[in-house]
């Protein structure tokens, strides 16, 4: 283990401000603070953000992984001040102020935890060892290699239900990633792999959506929720409402209304839980998330600070258990906490955090989206246009905007995914050769 003091970051007069994680609120937090105030440290795990919301695509081969991933030194110009580490944060000190990590230790006066968040299994140990989660290009990538590498295997068996096996996936969790998942699978079926194995029978290529709650897509409208569920049935999709998933031996899905489907394929999206480090109390931990104040300062820590989905602010009446854990409430605190830090250096008082809910959508296929926007709600081939702008716009990076771009007119006119390429072979865990697995417990 390399144990470079204080990671080579040189000393200087200024008040080093350290942020841990490279998502969106930790980019918009390094970029916007002041570098003739702040000595600014940014740690991450990648040298690269990740454009979470287009994984799917990158999983299902719609676009190259590097179209969605820019490097975080190219991302921040401006030097001056400014040192990146590409490191592990295990632990942090609050008495010495210090964090501990893979490749050192570091002191701070200020520290942001940015990190984000990560698969939350419910602690299922059988659906973790099992199920595919998606949220990382890694993760991704695994299962763009699984899915094709099932229909080569599938091509090699005689055994009718084994081959049924490997052509049925199941999506868990009926939010915007399964149901963005199960739209682009369900085009991969219909318009894609017919051309590319014409001697499978890709109409016994099974879909299924299961959400534990009554309606697909939680936070958004009833109005929306329907018509992407109209969408999905409409392009085969099997979906499961109010109807939770119990356990996963590797082969077959349990469900909580006592349903069985068999299955190589679940792809594990119902719900994710913050990227805690160790050292934090109890007490400012609420369900995986760190406790803030409308500063976005964690309980009981005077320098430290969270943003985004590891941080849980209970003030705001609309969002009783915190702002969602999405894109726009990390890039509005990132940007409320760079001005607030930016007048503590000036000596002047921080101003509380308000969140401006701007909207959600979600995309399920060709020409079909849904939106919701603070005064309105809509859907078809408009909310798809805005859908694509609003990500053509987010990506980070010319070269992938125009990447990005022409790949979607490319499949638009010719339904065409190019990059449906097994790179990287991804070797699963084999499952147990049981008949049955204990059922976890309610």
């Amino acid at each position: 283990m390399l144990n470079h003091k204080n990671m080579n970051i040189p000393e200087s007069g200024l008040k080093r401000v350290v942020i841990i994680g490279a998502g969106f609120g930790g980019l918009q937090l390094a970029k916007k603070l002041r570098r003739d105030k702040f000595q600014v440290v940014l740690i991450n795990k990648n040298n690269y953000h990740t454009f979470q919301p287009l994984l799917y695509q990158v999983a299902t081969s719609g676009l190259e992984p590097d179209s969605i991933a820019h490097s975080v030194r190219t991302i921040i110009k401006k030097t001056e001040n400014f040192y990146f580490r590409l490191a592990q944060v295990h632990r942090l000190d609050s008495k010495l102020r210090k964090v501990h990590s893979n490749i050192g230790d570091l002191s701070y006066d200020y520290l942001i935890i940015a990190t984000g968040s990560q698969t939350n299994f419910f602690g299922n140990s059988s659906i973790e060892r099992y199920a595919l989660p998606m949220k990382s290009i890694l993760e991704a990538l695994d299962l763009r290699s699984l899915i094709l590498q099932n229909f080569e295997t599938a091509l090699l068996t005689n055994d009718l239900k084994e081959r049924e096996r490997l052509m049925t996936f199941v999506i868990a969790g009926g939010g915007p990633t399964g149901v963005e998942l199960a739209g682009a699978l369900s085009e991969l079926k219909n318009f894609i792999l017919p051309r590319d194995y014409p001697d499978l029978d890709i109409s016994r290529m099974n879909i299924h959506l299961i959400q534990a709650t009554p309606c697909l897509l939680d936070g958004m409208s009833r109005a929306s929720a329907d018509a992407a569920l109209d969408y999905l049935k409409k392009f085969g999709v099997n979906v499961w409402l109010n109807c939770p998933v119990k356990d996963y031996n590797g082969q077959i899905i349990y469900m909580g209304n006592g349903e069985e489907i068999e299955s190589a394929n679940l792809i594990w999206a119902a719900g994710v839980r913050g990227a805690l480090i160790d050292g934090f109390e109890v007490s400012s931990i609420d369900r995986g998330r760190l406790l803030v104040d409308p500063f976005n300062r964690v309980k009981d820590y005077d320098e430290v600070f969270a943003i985004g989905d590891i941080a849980a602010m209970k003030n705001d009446k609309r969002f009783p258990n915190a702002h969602p854990m999405t894109a726009q409430p990390a890039i509005q605190q990132g940007v409320t906490l760079a001005k607030n830090l930016n007048c503590l250096a000036e000596g002047k008082k921080m101003k509380p955090f308000r969140y401006i809910d701007r909207g959600s959508m979600a995309t399920v296929g060709r020409n079909k989206a849904v939106c919701d926007l603070p005064w309105f709600q809509f859907k078809g081939f408009f909310a798809w246009l805005i859908w694509m702008f609003i990500h053509l716009v987010n990506l980070v990076g010319f070269r992938n905007r125009m990447v990005a771009l022409t790949n979607w007119i490319i499949q638009y006119f010719q339904y065409n995914k190019s990059v449906r390429l097994i790179i990287r072979p991804y070797h699963r865990v084999q499952p147990e050769k049981k008949e049955k697995v204990g059922l976890m417990e309610n």
